[in-house]
Formats: C-alpha cells, sequence, structure tokens
C-alpha cells in the first residue's frame, strides 16, 4: 500500500495562496520566539489549530501552553477569540464582512532546563533549533499536505543557520525560504547560532553544527571521515534514497534537551557541547546521527499505517513502534560500526549493556514488547521512579534484539547468501526520489521477510513480540556466537551513561539506580536492594556508617564476595531507617563474550559494506 497524497478534505479555495509566516528568532537567546501569520481567508467561523500529534514523537504533545499572547486581527479590528471546551488544540474565531485575510500574532516561550522531545529546551545564548510546529498555526478542514506556507525567519545578529527548507532569498539576518506545505515545514526544522559550521560529507550530503563555543565545533579527521562513511554505508545498506539532499543537524549545548528527531532529509540531533571533545561523550553519541538518517527510510518513507494519520490531530497508533524504533534502533547500530563511530569493542559493550537491561526488568513478567509499543504516548512522559516494573519504551533496544535475531536467522536459513540487508533493499529501497510516504501493515512486514528467507516470521513475532515473556530474547544474541556475562570489569557504556546522566548505576549488583547525591531512581523488584526495603524518592545518606559516596558504595561492593552484609541508611522524608541487605555478588557489569559453539555472525553483520 503507497499513496503520495493523503485522503484527506480537499483544501478550501479560500486557502489557495500560501498563508505567511515570520518567525523572528532575534529573542530566542531570552528563550522567546515571536510569530505574525497571515491568513487568506473568507467571512465567516475560522477555526486555528495547533499541532498535537507531533511525527516522531509518537505523542499527543503539541506544546501549546508555551503559545501566549495570542491576538487576531482583520481588517484592522481586533478579533475575540476562545478556546475550545473539548480540544485544547483549536481556537475560535469569526472573520467579519468584508475581510480576506486573518492576521495572527503569538509568542512562543521555550523552556529551560528541561528534557524531552521539541517541545523542551531548545535554546541557549549561542544558539537555537526551531521546529516549526512550535510556532505554526493552520486552518482546520485544510490538508497538510497541500496547505502553502511562505517561510521567513529573521536571526540574531551574525548567526548562520542550516535547514533543508529551500531558501528564495536572504539578507542581513533575514531568510525568505520557497513556498512550501504544512507538512513539509514541519518536517523540515532550522538550526541557526553564532558558532556555526557546515561540513560537507557526500554530495547531497552535509553536517550542519551549532555549538555554544566555537571549539566546540572541532573533531578529529578521522571523526569527520566516519560521518561521511555512514552516508556511503546507510546508502547501500537501503539500496535507494528517498529524499533530494540530507542535512544533519547537530546542536551541541549543555543548556538544551538532548535526543534526536527524525525528518525525511534533515535530522535534528542534540547533544552535550563537549561531544567531540570528551571521548566519553563521544562514545556515549556516536549512535545519534546514524540512528536518525536511518529513520528517513525507517519511520519516515516506509511507516506504519497506524503512525501515517496525514495530520496532526488523530490520534496514532503505535504497536509497531518495534518495526519503526526497533529496527532502526538495530540499523542504528549496525551503521555505527560499519561507519567506525564505533569500534565492534565498543558496539559490543552497548550492546551488552541493552541486552543485559532487558534481562533486568521485572516488568517483563507481565507486559509485552508490543504493549509497551502501543502505549508509547503514555511511557514517553513517565517517571523513571519504578522503570523496571512499569517498563519504559523498551520497543527501543528490545524491538532491535527481535531484529538481530531476524538477521541471524536470515544468514543461517541462506548459509550467508541473505541478510537482513536484503529485507531493507527489497522493504525500504525499491526506488530513489524525493519524500513520500509508503505506509505498511505488518503483514507486509511478514511478507518481505518470507520473500528474503522462507520462516515462520508470524511465530517468531508472537513469541518475541506479542507475547510476556518473562525471560530475556537472548536467541539472536547466541544465534551470532556471542553470550552475555557479567564481571566486575566496568562497562564502557554504561560510564558513558553514567557520565551524562549523573547517576550512578548498580541494576546488575544490588538492583539500584541512584541520582549522584544518593537519591533512589529506581529499585529493581526481586534485587537484594528492593528485598531490604529501599524504594524510589529514599535518599541514601550512609554506607556501612559512613557519609554515602559512589566510590564507597562500590568500594563496599567490591568486597561482597567476603563480606556479604551491606548496611544503608535511608532517609524517607523527615525519617532515617537503616536497612540491611544481604548481597555476595561483587560488582558486576555486562559484556559480550565470545561462544565458539556458534558462528560468528555478529562480526560479519558489522562489517562495512563499502571499502
Amino acid at each position: 500500500m503507497r499513496w503520495a497524497i493523503y485522503s484527506l478534505l480537499v483544501v478550501s479555495s479560500a486557502f489557495a495562496k500560501p498563508l505567511e509566516l515570520t518567525v523572528d528568532l532575534r529573542e530566542a537567546p531570552r528563550h522567546i520566539l515571536h510569530a505574525r501569520l497571515v491568513v487568506p481567508t473568507s467571512p465567516g467561523p475560522l477555526t486555528f489549530l495547533y499541532p498535537k500529534w507531533i511525527p516522531g514523537e509518537h505523542s499527543p504533545n503539541g506544546p501549546i501552553g508555551n503559545l501566549v499572547g495570542l491576538t487576531l486581527e482583520a481588517k484592522g479590528r481586533t478579533l475575540r477569540w476562545r478556546r475550545d471546551p473539548a480540544d485544547m488544540y483549536a481556537i475560535h474565531c469569526e472573520v467579519p464582512a468584508g475581510a480576506d485575510a486573518v492576521v495572527a500574532r503569538y509568542d512562543y516561550l521555550v523552556p529551560s532546563g528541561s528534557e524531552g522531545f521539541g517541545g523542551a529546551a531548545s535554546t541557549s545564548a549561542q544558539l537555537a533549533i526551531l521546529e516549526w510546529n512550535l510556532v505554526v498555526l493552520y486552518p482546520r478542514r485544510a490538508n497538510p499536505r497541500e496547505l502553502l506556507y511562505s517561510v521567513q525567519a529573521q536571526l540574531p545578529e551574525g548567526w548562520r543557520y542550516g535547514t533543508a527548507l529551500p531558501v528564495a532569498h536572504e539578507a542581513h539576518g533575514t531568510v525568505d525560504f520557497q513556498p512550501v506545505t504544512l507538512e513539509t515545514l514541519v518536517d523540515s526544522p532550522l538550526l541557526a547560532g553564532a558558532h556555526f559550521r557546515v561540513l560537507p560529507l557526500q554530495p547531497h550530503h552535509e553536517l550542519d553544527l551549532a555549538a555554544d563555543s566555537a571549539a566546540a565545533l572541532e573533531m578529529k579527521p578521522e571523526t569527520e571521515k566516519a560521518y561521511a562513511r555512514l552516508v556511503t554505508e546507510a546508502v547501500a545498506l537501503f539500496g535507494a534514497q528517498r529524499y533530494r539532499s540530507y542535512h544533519f543537524l547537530l546542536a551541541l549545548s549543555d543548556a538544551i534537551a538532548h535526543f534526536g528527531l527524525e525528518h525525511h532529509e534533515s535530522s535534528d540531533n542534540r547533544a552535550v557541547e563537549r561531544m567531540f571533545l570528551d571521548e566519553e561523550m563521544q562514545l556515549r553519541f556516536a549512535g545519534l546521527l546514524p540512528h536518525e538518517f536511518a529513520h528517513s527510510w525507517n519511520g519516515k518513507y516506509r511507516r506504519p499505517a497506524g503512525l501515517a494519520t496525514g495530520d496532526f490531530e488523530r490520534p496514532m497508533q503505535g504497536n509497531l513502534l518495534w518495526i519503526y524504533e526497533g529496527l532502526t534502533d538495530y540499523l542504528g547500530h549496525v551503521l555505527t560500526v560499519r561507519s567506525g563511530l564505533l569500534t565492534p569493542e565498543q558496539g559490543r559493550e552497548a550492546l551488552a549493556l541493552a541486552v543485559a537491561g532487558m534481562a533486568n526488568q521485572p516488568g517483563r513478567s507481565w507486559r509485552s514488547i508490543e504493549d509497551t509499543a502501543a502505549a508509547a504516548q503514555i511511557l514517553y512522559g513517565t517517571s523513571p521512579e519504578w522503570e523496571s516494573w512499569r517498563r519504559g519504551v523498551d520497543f527501543y533496544p528490545e524491538g532491535g534484539l527481535f531484529w538481530l535475531e531476524a538477521d541471524a536467522r536470515i544468514r543461517e536459513l541462506t548459509q550467508g547468501q541473505r541478510s537482513l540487508d536484503d529485507f531493507c533493499h527489497r522493504f525500504h529501497g525499491d526506488s530513489s526520489g524525493p519524500p513520500a510516504v509508503s505506509p505498511y501493515t505488518l503483514d507486509e512486514v511478514v511478507k518481505a521477510l518470507d520473500e528474503t528467507a522462507h520462516s515462520d516470521w508470524r511465530g517468531l513475532i508472537a513469541a518475541r513480540v506479542e507475547a510476556v515473556a518473562p525471560e530475556p530474547p537472548l536467541h539472536g544474541l547466541t544465534a551470532s556466537g556471542w553470550k552475555l556475562v557479567y564481571t566486575d570489569k566496568p562497562n564502557l557504556s554504561a560510564l558513558s551513561a553514567e557520565k551524562l546522566r549523573k547517576k550512578i548505576a548498580e541494576s546488575f549488583s544490588i538492583g539500584l539506580v541512584l541520582r549522584d547525591d544518593g537519591t533512589v531512581i529506581d529499585a529493581i523488584p526481586g534485587m537484594a536492594a528492593a528485598t531490604a526495603g529501599v524504594a524510589p524518592g529514599m535518599k541514601v545518606v550512609a554506607i556501612n556508617q559512613r557519609r554515602f559516596t559512589a566510590e564507597r558504595l562500590r568500594d563496599v561492593l567490591r568486597r561482597t564476595p567476603t563480606q556479604s552484609l551491606v548496611e544503608l541508611i535511608v532517609e524517607n522524608g523527615d525519617y532515617f531507617r537503616t536497612l540491611a541487605l544481604h548481597y555476595s555478588g561483587g560488582l558486576r557489569y555486562p559484556h559480550l563474550e565470545r561462544d565458539p559453539k556458534h558462528l560468528d555472525r555478529l562480526s560479519e553483520i558489522w562489517k562495512p559494506r563499502i571499502h
């Protein structure tokens, strides 16, 4: 099933002319965006909508609460408007007789110091990332694939920018873009900053960087070459391109939220300022751009039908996110190693951490991976407290483990003649061309897998994805020639995650995850800390009668093979309590160890296709 134009209501002739949107970013360093929108219309009732369901965010989280100062005007008169009492994203007004346009003025207040998706912190004193859905209104009954916007951006003095939007004219910090549809506008973020660099990668591919300092823009020559190889490896993996050109937008700042958001012809990537200056941070964020780039094929071009709603109002259905995000999680990791952004050893450390994390989830005793996907819109916003019991968005890493098993199975069934690369060619790379959306159903995925290598794919999906499975899905790892082991040697990926998130993770020993100050984030049910009575929200203040620090905790755990009693003093509100943990396993960190009983398919999977 494929369509190039969604079957929605036809645009009214009143909106045949482009809407004119001007966004002033000159106060972005103050975390304020100013917008002016001119809407050609005719007299009568008019309803404006603010985007609610944002593609790639899988949730009804359009941050309309940050839209302020709204005024509407027509024929020189201020119009009275009212919010719909049932739909907070709808604004109603009445256009007076004789008016041919409505002018809307409003501001957007950018949050600071918050984590999340596009509605989270996105500006600093030196840069800004603009996801256009934050500052756009559109008339109800208009088709986002047909409604045209003529857009202008005003930048702070001296700032440069990058975007996939086609430029019509620019001068003195004002950029006019060629008219685009609302769908394309929302799909084409803008990155701007005082410290800016454009790094050409391959023809029609570039890395646009903005940072809070000039030093942060520098990267080693081998890193630049790895990003160039990422492009060639991705095109070789999928066999075609569904974009005209591609912009990797990368913002480097400690003042913004850190995540990635996929788009057809670009990606919005956000990392810490010292991503390229700190080896641990470079390790932590190595897979960011490969993951979002893979989404151009898997998630943007080929998209589950339940997520291809064609507008920003209708609820999305996320039950196939284990394909949308899980397959991208897998392919992104493959591309990270194939391109050289991670060495195979570093890749194994990251994979070991993901596998161990899925093995250490008590929530898997009651919740399937399919349910975490269906409940994505709920789980994205939940607290990290009790996450192991609740389960988070595990369709990313465990979905990735399903696709590792699928890759290993295809290679085994075809004696190495085919792989998941062939599935990707078949499913994602049928032809090259401009951005398009090709929705799919689960039946189509199963069919493409079966055409790649005949097997009971339905049965595998039922067992690994749809069923509640108390045991972790280690089958793909085993079939790839590796096994999960635990030693007292720290896991490199775990250390970089701890440094980034300022936390202490002893998930695999006593089952405890804490902030640096000892505040408990998670106590994994069934493990020593939770069994002793520790719970999220408490704070560990002392260990074995000494003030708590991460080093002292680990010094004590290191001695537990000979000293099995660990005494914690915890603060719970205004009360203190001494708890005794019975544990004798020492420090435990996950790693992968070669299993000679099976072929080393993992190393074959990670071999570059382009030499």
